[in-house]
């Protein structure tokens, strides 16, 4: 799993961006930028033995991986979540859940949904979002 991100200059620094998990942070170089986004990516995942690894691709394009989808996963219904305002029980009553628990086990990584269940947790945590899932090309 892989999340697309994006770099711009503004002034001294340079800007990297995930828009999917509303991340962003800034370096003097593209290489640093790129650096401290694999470090927010560590350090919000915050898992013992959980590395982030960013692949540059077009001029201003990065994409970013993890070791562990789980936690990878885990971090991007929980962002989303949050993002929306929505509490773990009201997206776990949006799927019809009649505990929170049955929806926080894929929030803390205990559990990787399959496509068709991930497909719905997002649409859960971002009522009215659409997501697109492509192929990386590396």
């Amino acid at each position: 799993m892989r999340f697309e991100g994006r770099l711009t200059h503004d002034g001294r620094f340079w800007l990297a961006e995930i828009p999917l998990l509303e991340a962003a942070t800034q370096g003097r170089t593209k290489r640093e930028a790129l650096e401290m986004i694999g470090d927010w990516l560590e350090t919000m995942v915050n898992r013992v033995g959980f590395r982030a690894r960013v692949y540059p691709t077009e001029r201003y394009g990065f994409e970013v991986s993890g070791s562990d989808p789980a936690a990878m996963t885990a971090l991007l219904l929980r962002r989303r979540r949050q993002a929306s305002g929505a509490s773990l029980r009201e997206v776990a009553s949006r799927l019809g859940a009649s505990s929170r628990n049955a929806y926080a086990r894929y929030e803390r990584g205990d559990v990787v949904p399959t496509m068709e269940k991930l497909d719905a947790l997002l649409k859960a945590t971002s009522p009215g979002g659409d997501f697109v899932i492509r192929e990386s090309g590396r």
